[in-house]
């Protein structure tokens, strides 16, 4: 099944203006088996509550049940269950956790989707792409800034863009290049499936669910023909100067090379085209700004600093006194991560301290190897200290007697051979 799939990737390539017709017969029971292998069992179930295991308990009935369904045009998601996770500053962020069955008819939507898809988007999308990640999205950010003629910073974000993806704009997206009726059909009904929130339940009227298989290449999608496409194809070319946009997701940087360009574009040009595509900025998380090797004369005292990625962005000098943009974890994520880590000790103080220091390991080397980037040695040794302190804290909260100094504590700490802080990633080297 893998091999079909990837013949439509090739053509896709191939062919960029070919439109698929029928590809809704690709959703057999062997692509529904292979999506049904890759999923995790070890996550969140949905309204159902069956778990992987369960499902695989009857699983050929199972799944010749569900292909039946979906020959039949029977098949209807369930209402995804809503989670909230915390974000910065005590808010919180809804994930829609579907049925299991659900989710494996998503993924195979998603790979049918993504193989017709992916080949149309540029080199500057990295959000859920294969072979593309955040450290990339960065290296993209530093080049334009350093190597090109980059004198100003529009950083924008896209207030609740998730919650607000228009239907209707999306299905015509998605028309572009697949014009089968069932495979629109599915997608429809994925979109109208809403959401159960305790015993509310809430219509899928509008967006796309974060925490949905499908949501982020439906996400890319419309973010490549509403804003990318558009910037690459209309906004460009009324730019007499350098511009260009790195995207990761619903976050995207683009870069001018003139003041009145920049300004025409922030304070006109995309909130307009936002507007068209039923979405809006956000003001309070947006800004213009000057930024680059010329932002010292252009701008007034030191230049300001953008957040891209979880981290912040400053005009510097690199050694040979050559201009360099630099950076280092933003203030908001290095607060955020301290306090999961306090969250964690505090609620598994109690284990075996052999068992608290193997997921302490594994917590410092997932920090290290996303933060550990060029220019960030000190944040993230700053994020170890943070962590050891709260250690301290509450590993001594065990039992009424304190039982570490900060002496014995390192004395203990160098018997478990925590990582040490480490750049991992050269943002100068290609990926």
């Amino acid at each position: 099944m893998t091999t079909k799939i990837t013949r439509i990737n090739e053509i896709a390539k191939e062919k960029p203006k070919e439109i698929f017709t029928s590809i809704y017969h690709l959703i057999n029971y062997d692509l529904l088996k292979e999506c049904f292998d890759e999923l995790d069992g070890s996550k969140a179930v949905g309204l159902d509550k069956v778990t992987k295991d369960e499902y695989h308990f009857n699983l050929e009935n199972n799944l010749n049940n569900l292909v039946e369904r979906l020959k039949t045009k029977s098949y209807r998601p369930s209402p995804a269950r809503k989670v909230n996770i915390p974000k910065s500053k005590g808010k919180l962020r809804g994930l829609a956790i579907a049925n299991f069955e659900d989710k494996i008819v998503q993924m195979a939507v998603k790979k049918i989707v993504e193989a017709i898809f992916e080949p149309k988007f540029p080199e500057n999308m990295f959000g859920f792409r294969p072979n593309k990640g955040c450290h990339d999205a960065l290296r993209h950010v530093a080049m334009n800034i350093e190597r090109r003629y980059t004198s100003y910073i529009v950083d924008a974000d896209i207030k609740g863009f998730f919650d607000n993806v228009d239907h209707e704009i999306l299905i015509k997206c998605l028309e572009e290049h697949i014009k089968d009726p069932n495979i629109l059909r599915l997608i429809k009904r994925f979109l109208k499936a809403g959401i159960l929130e305790g015993s509310e339940y809430h219509k899928g009227e509008a967006g796309t669910p974060q925490g949905s298989i499908l949501s982020p290449v439906l996400a890319n999608i419309y973010m490549y023909y509403t804003i990318v496409k558009w910037f690459e194809k209309k906004s460009k070319k009324e730019m007499k100067g350098f511009c260009d946009i790195t995207v990761y997701a619903d976050d995207f940087i683009c870069y001018f090379q003139y003041k009145s360009e920049a300004e025409m574009f922030y304070n006109k040009s995309l909130p307009e085209r936002l507007s068209k595509a039923k979405l809006e900025i956000s003001k309070e998380k947006s800004q213009l700004i000057t930024f680059g090797r010329f932002a010292k004369q252009n701008g007034k005292g030191k230049p300001k600093t953008f957040d891209f990625l979880g981290f912040t962005h400053y005009c510097s000098n690199g050694r040979n006194g050559n201009f360099r943009v630099k950076r280092k974890t933003s203030k908001k994520k290095f607060k955020q991560k301290v306090q999961e880590f306090k969250e964690f000790i505090k609620s598994n103080r109690t284990k075996p301290l052999k068992e608290i220091m193997t997921t302490v390991r594994l917590k410092l080397t997932g920090h290290y190897n996303y933060y550990g980037i060029t220019d960030n040695i000190s944040m993230i040794n700053n994020y170890l200290y943070c962590i050891k302190k709260l250690l301290l804290k509450w590993l001594n909260r065990r039992s009424q007697k304190k039982s570490y100094t900060w002496l014995n504590f390192n004395l203990m700490m160098n018997c478990f051979d925590l990582p040490k802080p480490k750049i991992k990633v050269n943002i100068y080297a290609s990926s």
